[in-house]
Formats: structure tokens, sequence, C-alpha cells
């Protein structure tokens, strides 16, 4: 038994059930703790039935946190959730004795492969973390850390707990979305695990936590419907940057990087994640601002149904290669299509 834990509110909702999705269909046997961020997003989730998640409040887990409940007053709402991500796991750890560690993951990651080859590496260490990975021309990001809050791993161990105490504690005194110093948001605190702590592992796996950061780095090919990077199959992808511009409108966030958006990631990557939160969004319907679900067929043409926005991008090709880097994605009811504007 695999056991994990994520966060989100009913507006990141279409990603966290991909994450849930993408775990039930390549992971045997796994627990997902979901802490809901919002009592919409714990509302809508209550009333499916979702197989092997406990649903937390976010009350549940400040309840006699004195310390974490100062820092929600004095920071921002996103920055308030950075503060959560060693919050959340030691709660598990603390409320639920079966778990012998913990893995908290990001909710824009999308599993492609099962995550047990991590688990085989990271072995009986304590803690299990990754690199960003940065290609040379990108080395000037780490100022922003070495490593990536997407997976971390804590075992119930001294090491484990003590790592993820310390973490807490640091991001319960100072977690903001600045540079400051040696610290930055919940992740540059990652670059001090190894300095202080026994038994934490740094992630070699290249098919782990592939994102528009590092893709570049590997040869990306599919074999027998897996796709791998260079030898090693890709298990999840991090698909931080993605935005629904609008209706079916994607920017896959490519431009912030200046990396060349490949037709093998643009197919067999971010098309059927695409696809994924449009199945979940058509599903649950919701409304960003009520967290309601909606009824209601979808439009069956782009063109019919939005003809002014159609008619823009149609003659608008140089400003959207400009913003878009070269592309975005378009999705239907029946298919996803890629515009690449030469």
């Amino acid at each position: 038994m695999r056991y994990f834990c994520t966060y989100f509110d009913h507006r990141y909702l279409p990603q966290g059930m991909a994450l849930y999705h993408s775990l039930k269909e390549h992971c045997p046997s796994f627990h997902l703790w979901i802490l809901c961020l919002s009592p919409e997003a714990y509302e809508i989730l209550s009333r499916k039935s979702l197989d092997s998640v406990t649903l937390l409040r976010l009350e549940d887990v400040e309840n006699g946190d004195d310390e974490l409940l100062e820092a929600k007053n004095n920071r921002s709402l996103v920055e308030y959730y950075f503060t959560l991500s060693p919050t959340l796991p030691l709660y598990v750890l603390n409320h639920f004795t079966e778990v012998d560690i913990i893995t908290y993951l990001d909710s824009d990651l999308y599993f492609f492969a099962d995550p047990e080859p991590i688990f085989d590496e990271i072995g009986d260490n304590s803690v299990g973390i990754i690199a960003h990975r940065f290609p040379p021309r990108l080395k000037h990001k780490e100022v922003y850390g070495i490593y990536n809050v997407g997976w971390m791993s804590f075992r119930r161990d001294k090491n484990g707990l003590g790592c993820l105490e310390w973490y807490r504690d640091r991001c319960n005194e100072w977690c903001y979305d600045r540079v400051e110093e040696d610290r930055f948001a919940d992740q540059k605190y990652l670059d001090r695990f190894e300095q202080l702590f026994q038994g934490v592992h740094v992630i070699q796996h290249k098919g782990a936590n592939l994102a528009p950061w590092n893709v570049e780095n590997y040869k990306i090919t599919e074999k027998n419907g897996q796709i791998y990077a260079d030898e090693q199959p890709l298990i999840f992808f991090h698909f931080q940057g993605l935005k629904k511009l609008t209706f079916f409108l994607y920017d896959p966030g490519f431009a912030g990087y200046r990396t060349k958006f490949l037709s093998i990631v643009r197919n067999k990557i971010y098309f059927p994640y695409i696809k994924a939160l449009e199945e979940i969004e058509y599903k649950f319907r919701v409304n960003a601002r009520s967290g309601e679900i909606r009824e209601g067929p979808r439009y069956k043409s782009f063109r019919t149904a939005f003809p002014q926005l159609f008619r823009f991008l149609r003659i608008s090709k140089r400003m959207v290669k400009i913003v878009y880097a070269n592309s975005f994605v378009l999705v239907t009811n029946k298919k996803t299509l890629q515009w690449t504007f030469k």
C-alpha cells in the first residue's frame, strides 16, 4: 500500500481529480488524503464515491495548531496554501498510524505509469525529494530552489519526522512568495534537508517530475504505448503553468521557459491530460464562484459557438506566436487539436 496526500480548492478541482484518476489507473494499491481548501471543494467531493480517498476539511488540520492559525493571519491566501505543504503530511502521520511513509503530491501532477520504481529507489531512506533539473540555460532559476515540492516523501522514523517537523516550523515562521536570503515560499527550505538530516535521498529517475522547465534535458520517445525520457519510462509529469484561457483554449505554459513544445510532448503527454481535465470539468460542472455542479450540454462546434473568437485567432497569428511560444491547445467534445503558427 502506498500513501499519498494532496490539497486543492474547488477552483483547482479538475487538476486534483485528474491526479486521483491517474493514480487509480497506474498505482495498484494506494490511499490518498485530500485536504479540501474550501468548503465548496469538500461539499462537491463528498457527493462522490471516491475509492481509496479520505477527505479532510481545512478546519480539521488547523484545529489546535495555534502557530498555523497565526501564520494564516499574516500572509496571502496563496502563501498560506504554501504553508500547508509540510503540515498536511505531518497531520496524516500523526493521525493515521498505519502510514509508514507519506508522499505529498502537488495537485497538478499526472501519472503515466506505476510510481513503484520511485519507491524502490528511495528504499529505506527517510526522506525523498526531487530536483528541478534545470538545463544549463535555466540554472539561474535555482534561486527559487534546487528542489521542487511536487513530490516529497517522509518516513515515520526519527529522521523523517524530524525533517518534516523542522520544515513545518520553518514554513509557519516564514512562507512568502518572494526570494529573501535563503528562503522562497515553501520550496527553498528543501535545499537544506541534506545538510541537516540523514537519510535524505534525491530521486534520480528520469521519468519522475518531467515538466516544462526540464523536459528538454531528455529525448522523449514512445514505445509500445509507453512514453520514455531517454531510456526510462515517464512516471509522472508536472503540468505547472498550464492554463485554460477560455472555454476550450489552453496555454501549455512553455513560453515562460522558452522551451520547444515538441509534437510528441503535445500529442502524448498534454493531450491525454487536457482530455482528462475536460471530462472531469464536464462531469463536475464546477462554478468557480459558488462551487455548485452545473448540468448542460457541451458546445458541438467551436467555430459556431464562438465565431468572434475564432475570427480573432485566424487573423492574429503573429500575436499568438509571440505570446504562446508557437502553439496553443484547442479542445472540442470529440477530439483535441493543436495549432502551430510558423
